[in-house]
């Protein structure tokens, strides 16, 4: 994937994948599409933690790999549209991130607003929901990183386990979360349900009953190539376990 340009809005990796697992990364690129002029951001806030997740998209290929999982990404920073977001929520296209105004987005119309639901937010809906309906028994698992530092506070949190009000597959993690990790990992931190982050579960995994679970990755444990590696090993390990704790099925392995 290219940060520089983004010419299909969802990204499909390993497309024959055969695992039950459906990886999703919404927050893969902090691409802005030469059509929106930056958004008026400076380089420093369109590469910043503001406009991606930094290290997401790599920890999620390698989870693709061990768990021969298909992933669907997008492929524009979340600033142009929050692929996690309804069209109706501010901040699917927001005017402000943390400290960082963006100015493409201060003024957006209704018809502004809805032609960047049609061009990046659907297609990405319809990638994703096709991939669920055609794979039994899915299971979704959105990858995600965030900040050390959020509005001057530091979080002691490391591995973020989020769910809606399915709870199976985040309950059968957090038991399992100490025979794979020593990291600080807890239930529905830094964010949960409350703050609006678990759209693509509601949308994906919640009508059908679908397994699913929302990770989230403090961004500086998975800053270089090889730290994403061992974490994308780490957590592909951890959800194959998890999974086989309430299936016994064998639905998800890892396969290399």
């Amino acid at each position: 994937m290219t940060h520089d340009t983004a010419p299909n809005p969802v990204q499909i990796d390993n497309a024959q994948g055969q695992s039950a697992a459906i990886l999703v990364c919404e927050h893969a690129s902090y691409a802005i599409p030469p059509a929106l002029n930056g958004l008026g951001l400076s380089k420093k806030a369109s590469q910043s933690h503001a406009a991606w997740d930094p290290g997401a998209m790599a920890v999620a290929l390698r989870m693709s790999q061990r768990l021969d999982a298909v992933l669907v990404s997008s492929t524009v920073s979340r600033l142009v549209y929050d692929c996690n977001r309804p069209p109706s929520a501010l901040d699917a296209m927001p005017a402000k991130s943390e400290i960082f105004d963006v100015p493409g987005n201060m003024a957006l119309s209704q018809t502004d607003r809805d032609a960047r639901t049609e061009t990046y937010y659907m297609p990405f809906q319809s990638a994703l929901a096709a991939q669920v309906a055609k794979t039994p028994a899915p299971i979704i698992i959105t990858v995600h990183s965030f900040t050390p530092v959020y509005h001057g506070q530091e979080r002691a949190v490391e591995i973020g386990i989020l769910h809606d009000h399915d709870t199976r597959l985040a309950d059968a993690m957090l038991n399992t979360a100490t025979a794979h990790t020593s990291a600080l990992v807890l239930r529905n931190e830094p964010y949960g349900p409350n703050h609006g982050v678990t759209h693509t579960l509601r949308e994906h995994a919640l009508p059908g009953g679908h397994l699913n679970v929302m990770l989230e990755i403090r961004n500086d444990l998975i800053a270089t190539q090889a730290t994403q590696t061992t974490m994308g090993d780490m957590i592909a390990a951890w959800v194959a376990d998890a999974v086989s704790q309430i299936t016994d099925q064998g639905a998800v392995q890892c396969v290399a």
